[in-house]
């Protein structure tokens, strides 16, 4: 049976060769989450080469792609490197965009050729227990991404109410409207998409309007940007630059964006219309994240130029106003310390309330749209892993659950103003599974008995395997560094152990990706 355990013909270019497998139509698709109806492709005759009809139809899944990009977690690390680093790491985080573009592309190919999610592949490939462990893994960094989000909005709401609004109340406000907006889809997939281009104009006109108040200095923008070096940079700006990396490069992502090309109708035993779907699909995530990355550049400019080498004396402005949020400021010289809520307050006693309510919707623009993102993660994962065949609700029911219960106990019983240190322990929660994502979608997009003639060739193999040192390496500092910081003997055994355990599983899953797969078609 060359379809495996689960009695399932896996459709590539070659198995759609096969007389005995039945036709690919959406109605034998078991996701039904976001692909209710498949949008078709239309024919452009007059243009061979590239149609903007064509590229039109395929714009969609990289935008909602690229919302993982914009998250509250990534502003938060924008703004951060901005006030601690100023100018000087943009070139870093012009190189984690590209990074990522890279390995989103391999992502789109993966599920344009084969026809499976990301999720499915891995529980195909790997074995019961690794396989739990993978999921397991995965979802970890989907509910600290979902915590980092849910708890951007929150913020978002509370300063829109100027405090009247708790935290814990924030998170049952974005509960409820997510669960309102998840169902969008049932209008019909253009409109869902449209929704979430929505979203992202709104924060760059939001943080648009902060770049154009504050007005960056360009010169340095353009130095920042181009030149790759940190002068005088400690061990405070080379956390930040990890932390960049750390934001900027969601696991998760990687499962969502397999998934979100699925939407198009594509031809799979056409090898031509498989090339012109990669090709077109290649182009449109390379709009979106060239989007993403504007916008990230508007929030580290603007609090490079106004909050970079500041101390609490400086914002002295903000205690001698009649403003609620006066008590943030201690009268001391040391270095202003800023993070979503206490950044947005402090762009309020520079630049006017304008520029603090308008920060807000920003806020909650990336916080809900990326919320979104998330829980069609948590779905797409789980359905992949566990073959899960449930109602639609009960699937969205139980996402949300696990990823938004730990964020209502930590919105309970703790102050808005101290949430930075968990914004940190979230990262570094995301770095450590990134792995677990980085290493099956490179394997599986290197193998021939997946991807036969569109498996990566030589350049993509070395080129992805040096990007995922890279990452893993840099992720590895940021993890070290955390545990280091806690100073605890006991917690470095602890620290060390799990190190031992998770490195282990790491060459479990690099020494499974390499040998065919036995379920692949001959």
């Amino acid at each position: 049976d060359p379809s495996g355990e689960h009695g399932e013909v896996v459709s590539t270019i070659s198995s759609s060769r096969n007389p005995l497998q039945p036709p690919d139509t959406s109605s034998e698709e078991p996701f039904t989450t976001y692909f209710d109806s498949k949008i078709p492709i239309p024919e452009d005759e007059t243009h061979s080469c590239f149609s903007f009809r064509k590229l039109w139809a395929f714009t969609g899944p990289g935008f909602l792609m690229s919302i993982a990009y914009l998250d509250p977690g990534n502003i938060e690390s924008d703004l951060q490197s901005g006030a601690v680093a100023g100018f000087k790491l943009l070139w870093v985080l012009m190189l984690a965009t590209i990074i990522g573009l890279l390995l989103q592309r391999l992502a789109a190919r993966l599920g344009v050729v084969t026809g499976l999610l990301l999720a499915e592949v891995c529980n195909r490939q790997y074995q019961k227990v690794p396989r739990i462990i993978l999921w397991l893994m995965v979802e970890l960094a989907i509910i600290g991404s979902d915590m980092q989000e849910v708890i951007g909005s929150a913020i978002a709401i509370n300063l829109l109410s100027v405090g009247k609004v708790p935290l814990w109340g924030g998170v049952l406000i974005t509960i409820a409207d997510t669960f309102v907006f998840l169902f969008l889809d049932k209008y019909g997939l253009r409109k869902l998409e449209a929704f979430f281009g929505f979203l992202i104009t709104i924060m760059a006109l939001t943080f648009g309007y902060e770049y154009i108040t504050v007005k960056p200095n360009q010169e340095k923008l353009l130095k920042g940007l181009f030149i790759p070096y940190c002068q005088n940079c400690g061990t405070a700006q080379l956390e930040q630059a990890v932390g960049i990396v750390g934001a900027v490069i969601m696991p998760h992502n990687m499962y969502l964006h397999s998934a979100l090309v699925k939407s198009r109708q594509v031809n799979r035993a056409n090898k031509r219309e498989v090339r012109e779907a990669n090709k077109y699909f290649f182009i449109e995530s390379c709009i979106a994240l060239f989007v993403s990355f504007i916008i990230n550049i508007f929030v580290v400019t603007v609090f490079a130029e106004a909050f970079f080498e500041k101390t609490n004396a400086d914002s002295s402005v903000c205690v001698n106003t009649s403003s609620p949020h006066s008590s943030l400021f201690p009268s001391n010289n040391k270095t202003l310390e800023v993070d979503i809520y206490k950044g947005g307050v402090v762009l309020g006693c520079y630049f006017g309330p304008a520029a603090l309510y308008i920060w807000a919707i920003g806020i909650l623009a990336a916080g809900q749209s990326s919320t979104m993102t998330g829980t069609y993660s948590g779905q797409f994962v789980m359905e992949g892993f566990l073959n899960l065949r449930w109602s639609r609700f009960a699937r969205v029911l139980l996402t949300r659950s696990i990823a938004i219960t730990p964020t209502l106990f930590v919105a309970i019983f703790q102050d808005v103003e101290h949430l930075t240190g968990m914004n940190d322990f979230l990262n570094v929660l995301m770095s450590l599974q990134l792995p677990f994502a980085l290493i099956p979608v490179l394997t599986f997009t290197s193998l021939p008995s997946v991807m036969n003639d569109f498996a990566n060739g030589l350049f993509w193999k070395v080129a992805g395997g040096v990007l995922i040192l890279l990452i893993c390496s840099v992720n590895m500092y940021f993890v070290v560094d955390y545990v280091r910081a806690l100073n605890h003997v006991a917690l470095y055994v602890g620290a060390a152990v799990l190190s031992v355990i998770y490195l282990s599983f790491v060459a479990y899953l690099v020494r499974m990706g390499t040998p065919p797969l036995p379920w692949a078609p001959v």
